[in-house]
């Protein structure tokens, strides 16, 4: 396990809401939230292997290393968090009437269910660590014949006990309260 004591830096997140645009329902209370340098990654270790600690410990699983689809998609049924361990992304999350972000090494992604996502460029070098929290059914929705249904879904997915980056004193957990 990597030590993560010192890794991780204390950041007021970016939060972003995003309108339902007939494809993407997006969350209709929680924003989404990004913590841009959240954490540092040295030279000498895995930068995957920080953020798999680092969601682990956090509660967050069932984690995987890749990119961001080049496609829009939303989970409808589980919360998702992208950490940036390698290179920098253009993305655009809420959908076609979103906002386009650059993500880097070091930035995290908390996307509640029904948040749009779509990798628009990315440097050759790209890696994202994702992980979920420890309920939800994972389920991938890029048609419209599956907005109603997600529409549906989207609100009965309950709020993680923890913050995937800072755990039981994280800022997710008063930026996503019911009501």
């Amino acid at each position: 396990m990597t030590k993560l004591t010192g890794l991780v830096e204390q950041r007021e997140p970016l939060t972003f809401r995003f309108e339902d645009d007939g494809l993407v329902p997006n969350h209709p209370r929680w924003p989404m939230l990004v913590y841009p340098g959240a954490v540092t990654l040295p030279d000498d270790v895995d930068p995957a292997s920080v953020f798999e600690d680092l969601f682990s410990t956090n509660g967050w699983g069932d984690g995987w290393r890749n990119g961001i689809y080049d496609y829009v998609h939303y989970h409808s049924r589980i919360h998702e968090v992208l950490g940036i361990a390698r290179g920098t992304a253009e993305v655009r999350f809420g959908g076609d009437k979103g906002k386009v972000l650059n993500v880097k090494a070091g930035d995290v992604a908390i996307l509640p269910a029904g948040t749009g996502h779509q990798r628009l460029s990315s440097s050759s070098d790209l890696l994202v660590v994702g992980a979920y929290p420890p309920f939800g059914t994972y389920d991938l929705c890029t048609r419209a014949e599956q907005h109603a249904e997600a529409l549906r879904t989207i609100p009965k997915v309950g709020r993680p006990e923890k913050d995937p980056v800072y755990g039981s004193e994280g800022p997710l957990l008063s930026a996503w309260q019911d009501g």
